[in-house]
Protein backbone atom coordinates (compact mmCIF):
# COMPACT_ATOMS: atom_id res chain seq x y z
CA UNK A 1 0.00 0.00 0.00
CA UNK A 2 2.83 2.69 0.75
CA UNK A 3 4.46 1.77 -2.48
CA UNK A 4 1.14 2.45 -4.11
CA UNK A 5 1.02 5.51 -2.55
CA UNK A 6 4.75 6.45 -3.13
CA UNK A 7 3.73 6.05 -7.08
CA UNK A 8 0.47 8.43 -6.86
CA UNK A 9 2.18 11.12 -5.16
CA UNK A 10 5.15 10.74 -7.64
CA UNK A 11 3.22 10.92 -10.57
CA UNK A 12 1.00 13.94 -9.07
CA UNK A 13 3.79 15.78 -9.01
CA UNK A 14 4.04 16.82 -12.97
CA UNK A 15 0.80 17.99 -13.37
CA UNK A 16 1.48 20.19 -10.22
CA UNK A 17 4.28 21.56 -11.61
CA UNK A 18 1.90 22.01 -15.11
CA UNK A 19 -0.32 24.35 -12.62
CA UNK A 20 2.71 25.96 -10.81
CA UNK A 21 4.10 27.03 -14.24
CA UNK A 22 0.22 27.71 -15.61
CA UNK A 23 -1.41 29.71 -13.68
CA UNK A 24 2.03 32.14 -13.25
CA UNK A 25 2.00 32.62 -17.20
CA UNK A 26 -2.14 32.66 -17.27
CA UNK A 27 -2.19 35.28 -14.70
CA UNK A 28 -0.25 37.72 -16.68
CA UNK A 29 -2.24 37.78 -19.34
CA UNK A 30 -5.03 38.87 -17.35
CA UNK A 31 -3.72 42.72 -18.16
CA UNK A 32 -0.81 45.07 -16.27
CA UNK A 33 -2.04 45.48 -12.95
CA UNK A 34 -0.69 49.21 -12.50
CA UNK A 35 -3.21 50.32 -14.81
CA UNK A 36 -5.70 49.56 -12.48
CA UNK A 37 -4.39 50.20 -8.93
CA UNK A 38 -3.24 53.48 -9.92
CA UNK A 39 -5.06 56.72 -12.07
CA UNK A 40 -4.94 57.55 -15.31
CA UNK A 41 -3.64 61.00 -14.34
CA UNK A 42 -0.77 58.72 -12.91
CA UNK A 43 2.86 59.88 -13.89
CA UNK A 44 5.35 57.91 -15.60
CA UNK A 45 7.41 57.79 -12.43
CA UNK A 46 4.54 57.08 -10.19
CA UNK A 47 3.65 53.99 -13.13
CA UNK A 48 7.78 52.85 -12.55
CA UNK A 49 7.60 52.96 -8.97
CA UNK A 50 4.41 51.20 -8.41
CA UNK A 51 5.94 48.16 -10.73
CA UNK A 52 9.54 48.30 -9.12
CA UNK A 53 7.85 48.21 -5.42
CA UNK A 54 5.96 44.80 -7.03
CA UNK A 55 8.76 43.87 -8.73
CA UNK A 56 6.68 44.07 -12.31
CA UNK A 57 9.41 46.03 -13.55
CA UNK A 58 11.60 42.82 -14.28
CA UNK A 59 11.86 40.61 -17.27
CA UNK A 60 9.24 37.37 -17.12
CA UNK A 61 11.26 35.10 -16.62
CA UNK A 62 13.17 36.77 -13.63
CA UNK A 63 9.60 37.25 -12.28
CA UNK A 64 9.01 33.43 -12.49
CA UNK A 65 12.02 32.78 -10.80
CA UNK A 66 11.24 34.87 -7.82
CA UNK A 67 7.79 33.36 -8.05
CA UNK A 68 9.36 29.52 -7.53
CA UNK A 69 11.84 30.79 -4.61
CA UNK A 70 9.24 32.22 -3.29
CA UNK A 71 6.92 28.67 -3.33
CA UNK A 72 9.85 26.99 -2.74
CA UNK A 73 10.04 28.71 0.36
CA UNK A 74 5.91 28.88 0.87
CA UNK A 75 5.99 32.67 0.54
CA UNK A 76 3.64 33.25 -2.05
CA UNK A 77 3.64 37.21 -1.97
CA UNK A 78 1.23 40.06 -0.95
CA UNK A 79 -1.96 40.50 -1.92
CA UNK A 80 -1.94 44.02 -4.40
CA UNK A 81 -5.07 45.28 -3.08
CA UNK A 82 -4.74 44.71 0.22
CA UNK A 83 -1.17 44.22 1.27
CA UNK A 84 -1.98 41.14 3.06
CA UNK A 85 -0.23 37.33 2.91
CA UNK A 86 -1.87 35.85 -0.30
CA UNK A 87 -1.61 32.81 1.35
CA UNK A 88 -3.27 33.51 4.68
CA UNK A 89 -5.97 35.18 2.25
CA UNK A 90 -5.89 31.62 0.37
CA UNK A 91 -6.13 29.68 3.38
CA UNK A 92 -8.91 31.95 5.44
CA UNK A 93 -11.27 31.04 2.25
CA UNK A 94 -10.79 27.44 1.14
CA UNK A 95 -12.75 26.24 4.52
CA UNK A 96 -15.82 27.72 2.82
CA UNK A 97 -15.49 25.92 -0.21
CA UNK A 98 -14.60 22.51 1.92
CA UNK A 99 -17.51 22.52 3.97
CA UNK A 100 -19.88 23.39 0.98
CA UNK A 101 -18.32 20.41 -1.08
CA UNK A 102 -18.27 18.33 2.11
CA UNK A 103 -22.33 18.72 3.11
CA UNK A 104 -23.12 18.54 -0.89
CA UNK A 105 -21.32 15.00 -1.23
CA UNK A 106 -22.98 13.84 2.23
CA UNK A 107 -26.27 14.32 1.27
CA UNK A 108 -25.84 13.41 -2.52
CA UNK A 109 -24.53 10.10 -1.07
CA UNK A 110 -27.48 9.15 1.28
CA UNK A 111 -29.90 10.15 -1.38
CA UNK A 112 -28.11 8.50 -4.15
CA UNK A 113 -27.79 5.23 -2.24
CA UNK A 114 -31.77 5.52 -0.69
CA UNK A 115 -33.13 5.89 -4.66
CA UNK A 116 -30.45 4.15 -5.91
CA UNK A 117 -31.12 0.78 -3.75
CA UNK A 118 -34.74 1.47 -4.10
CA UNK A 119 -35.05 1.73 -7.99
CA UNK A 120 -32.37 -1.50 -7.97
CA UNK A 121 -34.56 -3.77 -5.63
CA UNK A 122 -36.99 -3.42 -8.27
CA UNK A 123 -35.30 -3.39 -11.73
CA UNK A 124 -37.89 -1.83 -14.84
CA UNK A 125 -40.85 -1.44 -12.22
CA UNK A 126 -42.72 2.13 -12.70
CA UNK A 127 -40.35 3.56 -9.49
CA UNK A 128 -37.17 2.39 -11.11
CA UNK A 129 -38.29 4.26 -14.58
CA UNK A 130 -38.77 7.39 -13.38
CA UNK A 131 -36.12 7.60 -10.98
CA UNK A 132 -33.98 7.10 -13.66
CA UNK A 133 -35.63 9.63 -15.52
CA UNK A 134 -35.36 12.35 -13.00
CA UNK A 135 -31.90 11.08 -11.62
CA UNK A 136 -30.63 11.52 -15.64
CA UNK A 137 -32.47 14.69 -16.32
CA UNK A 138 -30.66 15.89 -12.88
CA UNK A 139 -27.35 14.73 -14.25
CA UNK A 140 -27.81 16.78 -17.16
CA UNK A 141 -28.74 20.04 -15.70
CA UNK A 142 -25.96 22.58 -15.95
CA UNK A 143 -25.02 24.21 -12.58
CA UNK A 144 -25.06 28.10 -13.65
CA UNK A 145 -28.50 27.54 -14.85
CA UNK A 146 -29.96 25.71 -11.50
CA UNK A 147 -28.60 28.99 -9.70
CA UNK A 148 -29.72 31.71 -11.74
CA UNK A 149 -33.28 29.62 -11.96
CA UNK A 150 -32.89 28.97 -7.91
CA UNK A 151 -32.00 32.60 -7.14
CA UNK A 152 -35.16 34.41 -9.77
CA UNK A 153 -37.91 31.66 -8.00
CA UNK A 154 -36.78 31.54 -4.16
CA UNK A 155 -35.46 34.76 -3.94
CA UNK A 156 -36.94 37.05 -6.55
CA UNK A 157 -40.14 35.86 -6.57
CA UNK A 158 -41.15 34.09 -3.23
CA UNK A 159 -38.48 35.99 -1.50
CA UNK A 160 -38.41 33.09 1.07
CA UNK A 161 -34.66 32.75 0.33
CA UNK A 162 -31.34 34.71 0.73
CA UNK A 163 -29.36 34.99 -2.37
CA UNK A 164 -25.26 35.66 -1.01
CA UNK A 165 -24.09 34.89 2.60
CA UNK A 166 -23.22 32.81 4.87
CA UNK A 167 -24.90 34.68 8.25
CA UNK A 168 -28.04 31.86 8.01
CA UNK A 169 -29.25 27.96 7.60
CA UNK A 170 -31.45 30.05 4.63
CA UNK A 171 -28.22 30.94 2.87
CA UNK A 172 -26.72 27.59 2.48
CA UNK A 173 -29.56 26.18 0.87
CA UNK A 174 -29.41 27.90 -2.88
CA UNK A 175 -25.89 27.07 -3.27
CA UNK A 176 -25.91 23.07 -1.86
CA UNK A 177 -28.96 22.44 -3.92
CA UNK A 178 -26.92 24.23 -6.38
CA UNK A 179 -23.94 21.92 -6.37
CA UNK A 180 -26.06 18.69 -5.27
CA UNK A 181 -28.12 18.16 -8.14
CA UNK A 182 -25.99 16.84 -10.66
CA UNK A 183 -23.78 14.60 -7.86
CA UNK A 184 -27.08 13.51 -6.88
CA UNK A 185 -28.42 12.53 -10.52
CA UNK A 186 -24.83 10.56 -11.54
CA UNK A 187 -24.24 8.97 -8.44
CA UNK A 188 -28.09 7.50 -8.76
CA UNK A 189 -27.07 6.01 -11.76
CA UNK A 190 -23.81 4.40 -10.53
CA UNK A 191 -25.92 3.42 -7.21
CA UNK A 192 -27.99 1.75 -9.13
CA UNK A 193 -26.36 -0.35 -11.64
CA UNK A 194 -23.80 -1.74 -9.41
CA UNK A 195 -27.06 -2.56 -6.70
CA UNK A 196 -28.52 -4.39 -10.34
CA UNK A 197 -25.39 -6.57 -10.68
CA UNK A 198 -24.81 -7.01 -7.09
CA UNK A 199 -28.31 -8.29 -6.30
CA UNK A 200 -28.52 -10.85 -9.13
CA UNK A 201 -25.08 -12.19 -7.59
CA UNK A 202 -24.85 -15.93 -6.64
CA UNK A 203 -24.11 -14.54 -3.15
CA UNK A 204 -26.89 -12.47 -2.94
CA UNK A 205 -29.05 -15.86 -3.53
CA UNK A 206 -27.34 -17.57 -1.28
CA UNK A 207 -28.19 -15.21 1.15
CA UNK A 208 -31.86 -15.62 0.17
CA UNK A 209 -31.54 -19.10 0.79
CA UNK A 210 -30.50 -19.24 4.08
CA UNK A 211 -33.33 -17.32 4.92
CA UNK A 212 -31.61 -13.47 5.07
CA UNK A 213 -34.46 -10.68 4.72
CA UNK A 214 -34.51 -8.49 1.78
CA UNK A 215 -33.57 -5.49 4.20
CA UNK A 216 -29.96 -7.74 5.27
CA UNK A 217 -29.51 -8.77 1.58
CA UNK A 218 -29.42 -5.29 0.72
CA UNK A 219 -27.33 -3.49 3.21
CA UNK A 220 -25.50 -6.64 4.52
CA UNK A 221 -24.65 -8.42 0.92
CA UNK A 222 -25.33 -6.00 -2.16
CA UNK A 223 -24.45 -2.65 -0.84
CA UNK A 224 -20.79 -3.46 0.80
CA UNK A 225 -19.91 -5.27 -3.04
CA UNK A 226 -21.51 -2.26 -4.61
CA UNK A 227 -19.49 0.42 -2.54
CA UNK A 228 -16.46 0.22 -4.62
CA UNK A 229 -17.14 2.36 -8.09
CA UNK A 230 -19.63 4.11 -6.15
CA UNK A 231 -16.82 5.50 -3.95
CA UNK A 232 -14.62 6.04 -7.19
CA UNK A 233 -17.38 8.13 -8.53
CA UNK A 234 -18.22 9.87 -5.10
CA UNK A 235 -14.94 10.67 -5.14
CA UNK A 236 -14.19 11.99 -8.87
CA UNK A 237 -17.78 14.49 -8.17
CA UNK A 238 -16.09 15.56 -4.63
CA UNK A 239 -12.73 16.61 -7.03
CA UNK A 240 -15.09 18.44 -9.38
CA UNK A 241 -17.18 20.05 -6.34
CA UNK A 242 -14.17 21.74 -5.12
CA UNK A 243 -12.66 22.61 -8.29
CA UNK A 244 -15.77 23.90 -10.24
CA UNK A 245 -17.65 25.45 -7.53
CA UNK A 246 -15.98 28.85 -8.94
CA UNK A 247 -19.03 29.86 -10.54
CA UNK A 248 -21.61 29.11 -7.99
CA UNK A 249 -19.82 31.27 -5.43
CA UNK A 250 -19.33 34.16 -7.10
CA UNK A 251 -23.52 33.91 -8.15
CA UNK A 252 -24.34 33.09 -4.05
CA UNK A 253 -21.42 35.52 -3.44
CA UNK A 254 -19.77 32.65 -0.99
CA UNK A 255 -16.32 33.73 0.33
CA UNK A 256 -14.74 30.09 -0.94
CA UNK A 257 -11.86 30.01 -2.81
CA UNK A 258 -13.73 30.08 -5.89
CA UNK A 259 -14.80 34.15 -5.07
CA UNK A 260 -11.23 34.61 -3.88
CA UNK A 261 -10.25 33.48 -7.56
CA UNK A 262 -12.93 35.60 -9.67
CA UNK A 263 -11.99 38.80 -7.64
CA UNK A 264 -8.15 37.70 -7.76
CA UNK A 265 -8.76 37.86 -11.95
CA UNK A 266 -10.67 40.68 -11.93
CA UNK A 267 -8.20 42.86 -9.78
CA UNK A 268 -5.37 41.55 -11.58
CA UNK A 269 -3.85 40.08 -8.07
CA UNK A 270 -1.32 38.31 -9.22
CA UNK A 271 0.06 36.47 -5.90
CA UNK A 272 -3.81 35.74 -4.64
CA UNK A 273 -4.76 33.91 -7.90
CA UNK A 274 -1.39 31.71 -8.00
CA UNK A 275 -2.17 30.79 -4.29
CA UNK A 276 -5.79 29.94 -4.51
CA UNK A 277 -4.68 27.88 -7.82
CA UNK A 278 -1.95 26.03 -6.52
CA UNK A 279 -3.94 25.77 -3.29
CA UNK A 280 -6.94 24.33 -4.87
CA UNK A 281 -4.96 21.93 -7.19
CA UNK A 282 -2.74 20.26 -3.86
CA UNK A 283 -5.97 19.46 -2.38
CA UNK A 284 -7.40 17.60 -5.35
CA UNK A 285 -4.51 15.73 -5.55
CA UNK A 286 -4.43 14.90 -2.19
CA UNK A 287 -7.99 13.98 -2.71
CA UNK A 288 -7.42 11.67 -5.64
CA UNK A 289 -4.56 9.85 -3.70
CA UNK A 290 -6.86 9.23 -1.09
CA UNK A 291 -9.79 7.81 -3.18
CA UNK A 292 -7.38 5.77 -5.12
CA UNK A 293 -6.10 4.16 -1.95
CA UNK A 294 -9.84 4.07 -0.24
CA UNK A 295 -10.61 2.03 -3.56
CA UNK A 296 -7.63 -0.06 -3.09
CA UNK A 297 -8.95 -0.90 1.05
CA UNK A 298 -12.44 -1.64 -0.91
CA UNK A 299 -10.91 -4.16 -3.44
CA UNK A 300 -8.66 -7.01 -3.01
CA UNK A 301 -7.87 -7.60 -6.43
CA UNK A 302 -7.07 -3.56 -6.47
CA UNK A 303 -5.08 -4.13 -3.35
CA UNK A 304 -2.87 -7.18 -5.44
CA UNK A 305 -2.20 -5.30 -8.30
CA UNK A 306 -0.45 -2.65 -5.67
CA UNK A 307 1.85 -4.97 -4.17
CA UNK A 308 3.15 -5.82 -7.48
Amino acid sequence: MFAFLRRRIYTSLVPLLVVLFGVFLLARLTGDPTNLYLPVSATPDQRAEFAAENGLDKPVLSQMADYLSGVAHLDFGESLRTGESAATMALRAFPATLQLAFFTMLLAIIGAVVIGCWAAYRPNSLADRISSLLSMTAASIPDFWFAITGVWIFAVVLGVLPTSGTGSALSWILPIATLLIRPLGVLTQVVRGAMVSALSAPYVRLARSKGAGDLRVVTHHALRNAAAPALTVAGDLTVGLVNGAVVVEAIFGWPGIGKLMIDAILQRDFAVLQAAVLLTAVSIFVLNILIDAGYALLDARVREKTKV
